[in-house]
């Protein structure tokens, strides 16, 4: 998704280009072959949903069609993770790659030890104290903000810290609902839901690459995206990855 001459514009594939990924499950399934994948257009042409599916389905409002709503349905599903975690965008990784990942971003922190030798906020400790060692939690994102403190008289940049806990991986996206009011009735828009990774897979999962060096780590996925996009330059695959 760019902009272009003043408009959004979508790269997207023809309906009948034989790549096109055509539902939800078709991505997750991609997303588990090749490991990790942006939701929109970046440096490394060609890696993302966007360039893979029909720009005119995109935000049509169709579930089975709209890649935008795939989103919610994936996030739901818990098969692969979703969150911001591709130079603070969007995007999906897999049980596989998560490990490396988490690796890699946590530099072999779990977020306690990390707040401890100072290298974490205390506005990141107050939103992931809401969460706890409780790896069952799942909270609305306008929960985290006020509980956490955020907003009129509080702290300020909630968007910004909650995208960098994902992009630490000590946070995902773990589904979209809509608010329910006194009785108990759905209205607006779907708002995210965060989780721990830790609840899709499990604590030992999700840090069994701790042994490897963070390094190490980045190398790996540097390599996987080198070896399918050979074309792309270091410096474009680190702009996603690192």
């Amino acid at each position: 998704m760019a902009i272009e001459n003043g408009e959004w514009i979508m790269h997207g594939v023809d309906l009948d280009d034989p790549i096109r990924i055509k539902s939800a499950e078709e991505l997750i399934d991609y997303v588990n072959q090749v490991g990790f994948l942006p939701l929109f257009k970046n440096e490394v042409d060609g890696f993302s949903v966007e360039e893979r599916t029909a720009a005119e389905y995109w935000w049509c409002e169709n579930v089975e069609v709209d890649p935008w709503m795939w989103r919610e349905i994936i996030a739901r599903s818990g098969e692969v993770a979703y969150g911001k975690f591709f130079n603070k965008r969007a995007g999906f990784i897999s049980k596989e790659w998560f490990p490396y990942f988490a690796n890699y971003r946590r530099d072999g922190y779990d977020f306690d030890a990390r707040y401890d030798d100072e290298l974490a906020g205390i506005r990141s400790k107050k939103i992931m104290d809401l969460f706890g060692e409780d790896h069952e939690k799942q909270l609305y994102s306008f929960e985290v903000k006020k509980n956490a403190g955020f907003g009129k008289g509080g702290e300020k940049n909630f968007d910004g810290v909650i995208t960098e806990l994902q992009m630490q991986t000590y946070l995902v996206m773990r589904d979209f609902r809509c608010k329910r009011n006194k009785a108990g009735v759905e209205y607006g828009w779907p708002v995210s839901v965060y989780s721990m990774p830790e609840q899709l897979w499990g604590y030992d999962w999700i840090a069994s690459a701790y042994g490897e060096d963070p390094g190490a780590s980045l190398e790996r996925i540097v390599n996987h995206v080198r070896k399918m996009y050979p074309e792309a330059t270091d410096r474009q695959i680190l702009a996603i990855c690192r």
